[in-house]
């Protein structure tokens, strides 16, 4: 028995021009008798003329489009908390996807909020990630907007299916033939799935790739950078201040020319299945390098160590699309705490797909050329070692004394004879 459909007067629409939401615009007038509105979130996609699409949208059958500039917002308040944690998905995935879900979620519940929209909707299917992170804003944010999934919902199963309907209901497209991958494209990255990639056997054909350079044709000639940082977040590249966003960009531009940042990934997806994914991250993957580097100066052993470990929950909630809840915002407590050294510079070589660490500098750096040389007994006295060695491997000792082996594994068998019984 299928769920009967809530009561909607006016739904607002996450809306990128594609075949699929060009379609779920006529569909949701149809299946729920009610207003759509398209709402466009402008946060770095490539190849996408912006400025067409609110044309497209109201041909289509919306009401309203909305489009928001969402770039700088992006970075500051979204890309750089990540990076100032960290954060990486499964030792690989920088996140591009994934951290960028809760953001345009957010605008989609403050636009139906300013249009009086009693509903959401999102283009997520049910098999991804993607639907998860959309509601799951929702309901931080205002749970009392109903949310609309209509992959889970209709009977459209392709994209010939989605032509089709595109074409009785007299809807723009363009889309005749399937591209051979999926893509998603942002400030952050650029991700690829589907076509030779769904066998993990097949190497990545060149021509898919869109913004990096191969390492194999990139340049014969390193390049050097230079990546300023103040209280964890980087400010100025090669000396010149740039804003949050136009920093990506411009990193990005200087290490696609260079092959960084292609990664090739099988990743657990939340829904529980396996997928497999290749992202250009070219100048994310340069700001963690540099950031690292940066932090190993000026960080202490034990928060660095501790720090480790919130990265890999950040990247968990991260993903989860679990960004506003409570737990990120205490990582975010945290790691905030932890910045405040780091500032200063990093110097590195870029050379066909490698980033080369050339250099680092902090006035907060906690290395002392005196207090490492192995000459200056009066910094550290070489002597005091032997008292700290006994007392580190105490324990060590104590299990050898009784005969015990060093791993724990084929203890020796108790002697029950020598217990009485009751």
């Amino acid at each position: 028995m299928s769920k009967p459909k809530p009561s909607v007067q006016k739904v607002v629409l996450a809306y990128s021009g594609g075949l699929d939401t060009s379609v779920i615009v006529p569909w949701l007038k149809e299946n729920y008798g009610c207003e759509v509105v398209a709402f466009c979130a402008n946060v770095g996609q490539s190849d996408e003329d912006l400025t067409r699409l609110e044309q497209k949208a109201l041909s289509s059958g919306a009401s309203q489009f909305v489009l928001r500039d969402l770039r700088e917002e992006f970075a500051a308040e979204y890309l750089f908390p990540m990076l100032k944690a960290g954060a990486v998905y499964e030792h690989k995935y920088l996140l591009g996807t994934s951290v960028a879900r809760p953001l345009i979620a957010k605008h989609l519940v403050d636009v139906a909020h300013q249009t009086g929209a009693d509903a959401v909707a999102h283009g997520a299917t049910g098999k991804g990630n993607d639907q998860v992170r959309f509601e799951l804003t929702v309901m931080a944010l205002d749970p009392r907007l109903k949310i609309i999934a209509p992959w889970r919902e209709w009977d459209i199963r392709s994209r010939e299916d989605a032509i089709a309907y595109a074409a009785r209901h007299n809807v723009p497209v363009t889309a005749t033939v399937k591209s051979i991958y999926s893509r998603d494209s942002n400030l952050w990255h650029l991700s690829h799935e589907g076509g030779l990639l769904e066998d993990p056997w097949n190497e990545p054909e060149e021509p898919m790739y869109q913004i990096s350079t191969s390492p194999e044709n990139a340049p014969d000639e390193p390049e050097y950078v230079e990546i300023t940082f103040e209280s964890g977040e980087p400010v100025a590249v090669n000396g010149e201040r740039l804003s949050p966003a136009k920093l990506v960009e411009r990193l990005n531009a200087i290490g696609g020319a260079h092959g960084i940042g292609r990664v090739d990934l099988v990743e657990n997806r939340l829904v529980g299945m396996k997928s497999r994914g290749v992202y250009e991250t070219p100048g994310g993957t340069i700001l963690y390098y540099a950031h690292r580097e940066l932090e190993s100066l000026v960080l202490d052993r034990e928060t660095a160590h501790f720090k480790e470990m919130v990265a890999v929950k950040y990247a968990e909630l991260t993903y989860y699309g679990l960004w506003f809840t409570p737990l990120r915002e205490a990582l975010d407590a945290f790691v905030n705490a932890t910045q405040g050294p780091v500032t200063g510079t990093v110097r590195l070589k870029l050379y066909k797909g490698n980033i080369i660490s050339a250099g680092r500098k902090s006035p907060f750096s906690l290395y002392r050329e005196d207090f490492a040389t192995f000459g200056q007994e009066d910094v550290y006295d070489q002597s005091q070692a032997e008292g700290f060695i006994r007392l580190f491997g105490l324990s060590l000792k104590v299990r050898a004394l009784n005969g015990l082996p060093v791993a724990g594994m084929d203890m020796p068998k108790p002697d029950y004879s020598k217990f009485k019984r009751d």
